[in-house]
């Protein structure tokens, strides 16, 4: 297959799985926000720090309340990284290969993107954003779901698993990685039921919540919500199983003998880990060892296959700290 196609596959799996990440945090951090006392919240700021758009975020003088944030997240056009930004960069990928993949997703991702677009006042209203993100929510995995059902599991559906897996597994990190900055380590005795609260919010900004006390059978601790997240093979979104559907999506392709090569290792890596002995620095380091090496794999999949050349690699000299995540990725 042409690699113009298999790039633009990639790029609108990732999209669409990234309009619905940001619908499913925000939603999640709108409920976090009542459950919390005022002493302990942690505010609007941690979305922004999750998709790494804090300079931007600065550079347009944005304040760090409801109304700023969810305005960058949900419809900001200057912000490449919003969710209305998002459903129209997959729109437009899913337009230039309506020959490749069913007809049915392009006429679909229109609507949902125009549908995302028409009603943008109600999701920034604080009465309609959650039945306007829900919508957003149903419509993307509408979507996977089409593409599940109707499309031919040849090569280019390989690059579609790699590309939305690969989202999935960067946004994973991402919310562990912040969220778990913004607990408490030290809670005083009667805020620690808040912290169990706070976990179970990280859970749920992954829809993870149910199939943790299904799988777990345990009440939410941070170790086993670690586990879980991390290494548990079996669930979708947790960042082991995301690794190992791009492992396996690249053992059918071509010229796959480097990037299975960092897939392996990362996997590897986040198997060998004990969660429950990770402080919270040390967590935080992980998490970046995961990231860097993530955004590597990008980086090799995309030499490998969309490029003659190697993309440019992001900087690794140090670990980006959570006030310095990088930007979600954009398609070059």
């Amino acid at each position: 297959m042409l690699s113009r196609v298999a790039e633009n596959v990639y790029w609108m799996s990732r999209y669409v799985e990234r309009a619905e990440n940001i619908a499913r945090i925000i939603n999640v951090n709108a409920f976090l926000l009542l459950d919390l006392p005022k002493k302990v919240r942690p505010g609007w700021e941690p979305l922004v720090q999750i998709t790494g758009g804090e300079a931007l975020f600065k550079d347009m003088k944005g304040i760090y309340d409801e109304r700023h944030v969810v305005k960058f997240l949900i419809g900001e056009e200057l912000n490449p990284g919003s969710l209305l930004s998002s459903l129209r960069q997959a729109r437009e990928n899913a337009r230039t290969i309506r020959d490749f993949v069913p007809r049915e997703t392009y006429e679909y991702l229109n609507e949902l993107y125009l549908f995302a677009r028409t009603h943008l006042s109600k999701g920034l209203s604080a009465q309609g954003r959650f039945g306007y993100l829900k919508s957003i929510i149903l419509g993307t995995q509408t979507i996977t779901g089409l593409l599940a059902g109707s499309m031919i599991h040849d090569d280019g559906y390989d690059f579609l698993r790699m590309g939305r897996n690969l989202e999935r597994g960067d946004m994973t990190t991402r919310i562990i990685d912040v969220r778990s900055a913004n607990l408490l380590p030290n809670v005083a005795s009667e805020l620690r039921p808040f912290e169990s609260i706070q976990w179970v919010s990280v859970l749920k900004s992954l829809s993870a919540y149910q199939m943790y006390r299904r799988k777990m059978q345990v009440n939410v601790r941070r170790a086993e919500a670690l586990r879980f997240l991390l290494q548990e093979r079996s669930f979708p979104r947790a960042f082991a199983h995301t690794v190992g559907e791009v492992e396996f999506c690249l053992r059918s392709l071509p010229h796959n003998t480097q990037p299975l090569k960092i897939a392996r290792g990362l996997l590897a890596t986040v198997n060998s880990v004990k969660p429950e002995k990770l402080q919270q620095a040390e967590l935080h380091q992980f998490i970046d060892s995961l990231q860097l090496t993530l955004n590597e794999l990008h980086d090799c999949i995309y030499s490998t296959y969309f490029s003659a050349q190697a993309s440019e690699p992001k900087p690794q000299a140090e670990a980006v700290r959570p006030s310095q995540r990088v930007a979600l990725p954009q398609q070059g």
